[in-house]
Formats: structure tokens, C-alpha cells, sequence
């Protein structure tokens, strides 16, 4: 398959693009660093603006599927502008080059932890993440009323790391999923052999769900 990967030299982003090529993808890296990354077998790299739906568009032009790991600049003056400008120019960049598949490297903060009550809201979650973590509850929103894409939303546990690939998890849709000690973990590895999983094998066409330990 030949997937286009938005983000693909971020946290999230490289996991998803080793996973991706490990089991035989082709994949175009879209990433503002992504002449970076070393010359791979089935690996094709381009430097598109992710935030201009022409240059996402000609980015992805003849993939089978766009995954987003796009993130704004967290140093920026508008983070959650840019998370939602990028978001935008995606999906439309997608529609312009007829690529109708969709995954969204989502975040935790807008998983339920009790009925009416995100994460994001609590006093546990780290305040240095909350706008990016409402601008990505607002991307879901958007997606929730879209028609045009067979889109997916991929939210990982409370902490994402780095670690194992164990291939050893759950998944859930909206709660976000604790284990028996009320902790709620994935590493970035197997974050990404869920979204993998997901693009190889659709089991939650125009929906969110999430992933843990």
C-alpha cells in the first residue's frame, strides 16, 4: 500500500513510519525536516507545507491513504490557530487529490473519563498541553461532521512513550482505557502498530477510538 505520512519525523510520526515500512508500505514522508531522514527502500520523502491544501494535495497525489501526524509548532504565538489551519489543509488537500482515506494521529485529552467529563479537564492533565489538546478535541469535532472522507481518529492512552513493540494491547472508543491500577499507558511503538493495524485491516471507518495498555 502507499501511504502518505504527514508529520513523519515528529514523536508519533517516526514510530508510525518505521512500523509503516517494517511491514512493506510505501511511504511518502511529508515533513518540514523530511529531506533529514536517510534514503530507504520504499521510502519517498517531500518537504510540502502541510498548512497549503494545493501543496498537500500535489504531496499526496496517488497514495492510497493520508495519515496525519501533523502538530503545530508548540513554540508558537498560535499553536491552537495552526493545529487547526493545518488540520484543515489536510483534509481538503486530501479531497483535491482524490485520496478519500483518512487516519488522524489524535490526542488523549479529549477521551471521556466519566460521562460529560474529558481528560483534558481535569486537574491531573499537564497544563503545558491543554491547547493543543483542545485544538485536537476541535479537529475530531470537525471530522465527526465530515461526509467527504472515510476518515479515522486514533487517540493514545494518557501517557505515550517510548518503549517496546510488544503488539500487546486494547482498544476502546471514546472512555480513555486504565489498567486495573488506574493507569493509563502505550508506548509510541505499539501506538503505531494500531494505527498500522487500522490502515491494513479498517475497523473504525468514520469514528474515533483508542488505544492502551
Amino acid at each position: 500500500m502507499h501511504v502518505a505520512l504527514i508529520g513523519a519525523t515528529g514523536f508519533i510520526g517516526s514510530a508510525v513510519l518505521e512500523e509503516a515500512l517494517a511491514r512493506g508500505h510505501r511511504v511518502t514522508a511529508i515533513a518540514r525536516s523530511a529531506g533529514r531522514l536517510a534514503a530507504r527502500p520504499g521510502l519517498r520523502t517531500s518537504a510540502a507545507d502541510a498548512t497549503d491544501p494545493a501543496a498537500v494535495a500535489e504531496a499526496v497525489r496517488g497514495a492510497d491513504a493520508v495519515i496525519s501526524a501533523f502538530t503545530g509548532d508548540r513554540r508558537g504565538p498560535d499553536l491552537a490557530g495552526e493545529v487547526a489551519r493545518g488540520n484543515a489543509a489536510i483534509l481538503e488537500g486530501a479531497k483535491r487529490a482524490g485520496v478519500s482515506r483518512l487516519l488522524v494521529v489524535g490526542g488523549a485529552g479529549s477521551l471521556e473519563v466519566a460521562p460529560g467529563r474529558l481528560l483534558v479537564e481535569e486537574d491531573v492533565f499537564p497544563a503545558e498541553y491543554k491547547v493543543e489538546a483542545r485544538a485536537m478535541a476541535g479537529v475530531l469535532q470537525r471530522l465527526r461532521a465530515e461526509t467527504g472522507l472515510d476518515w479515522t481518529f486514533l487517540s493514545p492512552a494518557a501517557e505515550i512513550f517510548p518503549g517496546e513493540r510488544t503488539g500487546r494491547f486494547r482498544l476502546g472508543g471514546d472512555r480513555l482505557l486504565a489498567d486495573a491500577e488506574g493507569r493509563s499507558r502505550i508506548s509510541v511503538q505499539d501506538y503505531a502498530v494500531a494505527m498500522i493495524d487500522e490502515l491494513e485491516r479498517p475497523a473504525h471507518s468514520r469514528r474515533r477510538f483508542s488505544v492502551a495498555y
